[in-house]
């Protein structure tokens, strides 16, 4: 008797469970599978005379790490720019990627990193086509296993 109880209550659990996973997998949206991803808080970051700033999020992806953020300008005068640095842990060597906003308010970016052992990010402000000046010194936003 207690077993086909058991075995009663174990499978209206299991089809609860059921149920949930289908209307999770139905009804996400790639906004919440956004917000849902697994990942490491980083920022807000500041440009020295505080007109910039970057502040984002490191998620894990298939393939990779992914580094998601979002810059602001604030103002109409020049250009925000995130730098951004990682190590590879396959061979030690450092890479870097760069984003500016030029227009004032926020901006968003998104770069693929494959297995760094840390990655780093600066906020500066310059011009259209580099940075010029007002730069943070650089930021560790993720370090493998810590």
């Amino acid at each position: 008797m207690f077993l086909e109880f058991f075995m009663r209550t174990g499978l209206r659990v299991l089809l609860g469970l059921t149920a949930a996973a289908a209307l999770t997998v139905g009804g996400s949206t790639a906004a919440s599978a956004d917000a849902a991803a697994t990942g490491w808080k980083w920022g807000p970051i500041h440009s020295t005379d505080g007109h910039a700033t970057a502040k984002g999020k490191v998620v894990v992806t298939q393939s990779a790490l992914q580094i998601r953020g979002s810059l602001s300008d604030t103002r109409g005068k020049g250009c925000s720019w995130v730098l951004l640095r990682w190590q590879s842990s396959g061979n030690g060597k450092w890479s870097s990627a760069g984003y500016w906003n030029c227009t004032p308010g926020t901006g968003t970016f998104r770069k693929n990193v494959a297995h760094p052992l840390q990655i780093k990010a600066k906020v500066c402000r310059g011009n259209s086509s580099r940075p010029t000046g007002r730069c943070t010194s650089w930021k560790t936003v993720y370090t493998q296993g810590g």
